[in-house]
């Protein structure tokens, strides 16, 4: 067991795989290992630079390539990014960085291919720097030991969230909405289990920002002046990564425009692409559910995506026998989740426990999850 201090306040930095942001919390952690209590002292989203956002999601698209000198790069300027992004959220919170026992940095997903003759996830953002800047100690590269293991190195945030939210009495399950959407499945007796079941912010986004100029469809509004293309959906659903079994992970590596645009007519329009789009997450994710845990009665959503109404209502009407609500209902501010589980991963670091499932990655054994890199 570590000797390493645990307790403290934590800093967690993500930027998902919307690039819209890195999100950092500021968090103190209460009880003991099996039943955890959160309290996010801090939550903020900081924004990327508009060229370095524009690089970010263009690779995400697959329409750009790097060369060994550019992908170097891109790390150290990308670890600047999230360094100051912890400094504004340590003095936005009126911290100093002494107060702060870790940062436990996830990075930018730039691939993420945990199958075929030689696995592999990639995250960008030097720990280093991060480090350097700010004089904390880091914890990052947190999923490449679970591949390591045999594992899909993600999703990695369901062991916080059955730190936190799982109940003796009914069998739930969270839904992150994020640029991917990814299901815990939390059973009242049982595994724990988790996985992602397809896109979700990050088609939405692209397709809006290629024929709008906006970098979301703010409240639906797009999705909401089409229709849903029966058509369209069915091609898309017909995609085989959706049959695969459980574990399993995804990305924009896979799930971008360019597939969307394969499965085009021609003559659709670009509010019912957009409807469709959002049709496309409720059902995988319903679909999904049905499939792993049929028993479910309350799905607590997280993630940019709750604040989607439409998207919310779809799910609502694709899952009418259960309760669907915001993880704010149960005191975790949904734009947070992500950030504060990497700042628990952060502190599980430090006590020598592992941070992964395996019944969720897939991987032959718990593992303690990161490297360390000292202030």
């Amino acid at each position: 067991m570590s000797t390493r201090p645990t307790d403290g306040c934590f800093l967690g930095l993500i930027s998902g795989t919307s690039a819209d942001g890195i999100d950092a919390a500021l968090v103190r952690f209460d009880g003991d290992q099996t039943r955890v209590r959160p309290t996010l002292l801090f939550g903020r989203t900081y924004p990327w630079d508009p060229a370095l956002r524009a690089r970010l999601v263009a690779l995400g698209q697959q329409a750009a390539a790097l060369t060994l000198d550019e992908v170097g790069e891109l790390d150290v300027r990308i670890g600047h990014a999230f360094a100051a992004a912890a400094m504004a959220a340590i003095r936005d919170a009126g911290l100093a960085p002494r107060a702060i026992t870790a940062i436990g940095s996830h990075g930018q997903t730039l691939r993420h291919r945990p199958q075929g003759d030689a696995p592999f996830t990639l995250q960008l953002g030097d720990a280093h720097v991060i480090a350097e800047r700010c004089g904390v100690p880091v914890v990052a590269d947190f999923r490449r030991r679970d591949v390591a293991a045999g594992g899909h190195g993600a999703p990695l945030v369901p062991a916080f969230h059955a730190a936190v939210l799982r109940a003796p009495h009914e069998d739930r399950a969270v839904l992150n909405l994020g640029g991917i959407a990814n299901l815990t499945l939390l059973p009242a007796r049982g595994d724990v289990r988790g996985f992602d079941t397809g896109p979700a912010n990050g088609l939405m986004d692209a397709w809006c920002l290629r024929h709008t100029g906006n970098h979301y469809d703010a409240g639906g509004a797009l999705a909401r002046q089409g229709r849903v293309d029966a058509a369209l959906l069915a091609r898309l659903l017909a995609e085989p990564w959706f049959a695969a079994p459980p574990p399993k992970s995804t990305g924009r590596d896979q799930f971008h425009l360019g597939w969307v645009e394969a499965a085009l007519a021609g003559n659709e329009s670009t509010a019912d692409v957009q409807a469709t789009l959002l049709a496309l997450t409720a059902r995988t994710v319903a679909d999904a559910l049905q499939a792993s845990q049929p028993g479910t009665r309350r799905v607590i959503v997280c993630g940019g995506g709750v604040h989607n109404p439409l998207l919310m209502a779809a799910l609502a009407e694709a899952m009418p026998a259960t309760t669907i609500e915001s993880s704010a209902a149960h005191g975790l501010d949904p734009d947070a989740v992500e950030a504060m589980a990497f700042a628990w991963l952060a502190r599980e670091h430090l006590a020598g426990r592992p941070g992964n499932l395996p019944a969720v990655t897939g991987a032959a054994g718990p593992r303690v999850l990161g490297a360390l890199y000292p202030a």
